[in-house]
């Protein structure tokens, strides 16, 4: 019997050998709980501007941190993340399968974001560099991470950005093996037994008795 190429991927379990079911519920609540967070910093940060504005001296540009445009829209994508992340853990607690999908699209949109990353200080690895040079002056360790050689530099990231890479593909296999789960118990709770004297009677699908039932139509009446 052949079988699809990305069923040898399929598995019931997940990281600490527990059930994807439990491992997708698990991750929805870490992220609902990040966002919530977040969404609580910028609640505050709304209430009380002054409290998160940095001067374009501390910046060393000549732009401000967060303006209440950008805080507005970091705003509503956080409530999109809580709702997406709550969706996810709904879906995955009471079994609705299309109640994941959402959560599962934005994490390969996530997974494709960091590609791209990975990709471009590849393809460009001079960016770190100029990156770096507009940092505050007063940042963490700029002196260091500029003094390092710039290849090693490159590898290094991109070795960080790759162990990222395969733990959000791993997450993804997760959702995605929860989702397969769920649709394919949901599937198979439609098949009705019948149990009489320890024997099981499978029934047949809806249409066959429609369509045992049909005849042949009556031949044409024919008058003498």
């Amino acid at each position: 019997m052949l079988s699809s190429p990305w069923a040898r991927f399929y598995s019931n379990s997940c990281c600490l050998c527990c059930h994807v079911r439990t491992g997708t519920i698990i991750l929805g609540v870490w992220y609902l709980i990040i966002n919530l967070v977040v969404l609580l910093i910028l609640l505050s940060a709304l209430t009380d501007p002054d409290q998160y504005h940095l001067t374009s001296a501390e910046l060393g540009g000549e732009f401000e941190f967060m303006d209440d445009a950008n805080m507005c829209i970091a705003t509503a994508i956080s409530l999109l993340m809580i709702l997406i992340c709550a969706m996810a853990t709904y879906g995955a607690y009471k079994q609705h399968a299309a109640w994941i999908i959402p959560f599962f699209c934005y994490q390969i949109f996530d997974f494709a974001l960091n590609t791209l990353v990975a990709i471009s200080v590849l393809v460009y690895p001079s960016t770190i560099q100029d990156y770096l040079r507009q940092l505050p002056t007063n940042f963490p360790y700029k002196e260091e991470i500029m003094s390092v050689n710039p290849t090693c530099l490159v590898v290094i990231i991109l070795l960080f950005i790759s162990i990222i890479l395969a733990f959000k593909g791993y997450l993804i296999s997760c959702v995605w093996n929860c989702y397969r789960y769920i649709n394919g118990r949901n599937n198979s709770d439609v098949l009705v037994y019948i149990t009489t004297n320890d024997t099981a009677v499978l029934l047949p699908p809806y249409d066959d008795p429609a369509n045992g039932a049909a005849k042949d139509p009556p031949p044409p009446y024919v008058s003498a």
